[in-house]
């Protein structure tokens, strides 16, 4: 049977995603560098994102759940592993220690760890110690209460809140993490995600775990000129139309024509990510021009001014202004929602 089309295109620069990876790579200095491919690798698909890091050198993955884990097993093995971050449920633990031999839970809890004993006993795994973020994760006193005798323990883990920005917290996570390691016998350890990577040598550890920074997003300055776009979206236009001085455009009349002018309407709207926030405010891209967003972004449909594509009509594609920051700047939105709020209506 032959696929409907599609007006929506998704382009994911697998080439700009490896060059990400080994950019990095290389601040990590000594340690591994792995990769966070959780959400379906921030909505850009992990079936084609993981052989793309596994050809660039990457090892080591992360995702949340056993779910998640399931359709990459077939593409792992040789040397790679798997962890998933949010531990063995009551539901999954079974299946997890079932599972092959590079796939890792990663211990969050006193019950975690007394399940995984139990399901497991002598099977590697990971372990979570919380430093201050209070998510998921043991206390640094669990963690050295005698609790994890018995386990074998690849990767410790901790997470830092607030790496984006230049805070105290960032010293102290660092000196928890630290002190914490001195006590539990793992074989690595690992603290530091795309903005961790930034702070400098003494966060890498054993093993960096970059997920934004991955999929072309900027976590801090330092990245900034290092860092590629990957996910590139294209929309069809569905109609061209005249609008003229005083029309409004759009629900709720955001925006009135402020003389005759040509609007093009995309099939795109925040049902395929491209959110409200965008509103008066996004871009359309066309041969060197900047098509402004004009009123409300709608469920299914965008408007933007034509008047510099004078042959832009029905049928044709525009690119969105998609680079990061500077969407997340236009938006509202962070960088991690404006990739992991794409639909699922691309081609």
């Amino acid at each position: 049977m032959t696929q409907p089309h599609r007006p929506l295109r998704l382009t994911v620069d697998l080439a700009a995603l490896q060059d990400n990876w080994r950019w990095l790579d290389r601040m990590s200095g000594a340690a591994a560098c792995g990769a966070a491919v959780k959400a379906d690798a921030y909505g850009l698909g992990a079936e084609r994102v993981v052989p793309a890091l596994l050809d660039a050198g990457c090892r080591d993955f992360f995702v949340t759940t056993y779910a998640e884990a399931q359709p990459l097993l077939p593409l792992l093995g040789g040397g790679a592993a798997l962890s998933l971050l949010h531990g063995p449920g009551r539901e999954s633990v079974a299946g997890i220690a079932a599972a092959p031999a590079f796939v890792r839970p990663v211990l969050n809890s006193v019950e975690q760890v007394r399940r995984w004993k139990e399901a497991a006993p002598g099977r590697p795994c990971d372990v979570m110690v919380d430093t201050g973020m209070n998510r998921l994760g043991l206390t640094p006193e669990e963690a050295a209460s005698g609790l994890l005798e018995g386990l074998t323990i690849d990767t410790l883990l901790s997470h830092l809140a607030c790496a984006d920005e230049d805070v105290s917290m960032n010293a102290r996570q660092l000196e928890a993490f630290r002190t914490i390691s001195a006590k539990v016998d793992a074989r690595r350890r690992s603290l530091a995600n795309s903005a961790g990577i930034c702070l400098g040598a003494d966060f890498a550890f054993d093993l960096t775990r970059p997920g934004l920074a991955l999929y072309g997003g900027i976590p801090r300055v330092e990245a900034e000129g290092h860092i590629r776009q990957v996910a590139h979206v294209e929309a069809q236009v569905v109609q061209r139309r005249r609008v003229k001085a005083g029309d409004t455009i759009g629900y709720n009349a955001t925006f009135t024509a402020p003389h005759d002018m040509d609007i093009a309407i995309l099939n795109l709207g925040y049902a395929d990510g491209y959110l409200r926030g965008f509103s008066n405010k996004g871009e359309a891209l066309v041969d060197g021009a900047k098509l402004a967003v004009l009123g409300r972004v709608s469920m299914d449909l965008t408007a933007v001014a034509a008047d510099e594509a004078p042959n832009l009509g029905e049928g044709d594609w525009v690119e969105i202004a998609l680079d990061l920051p500077e969407a997340s700047g236009q938006s509202g939105l962070s960088q991690y929602e404006l990739l992991t709020t794409l639909g699922s209506r691309y081609a």
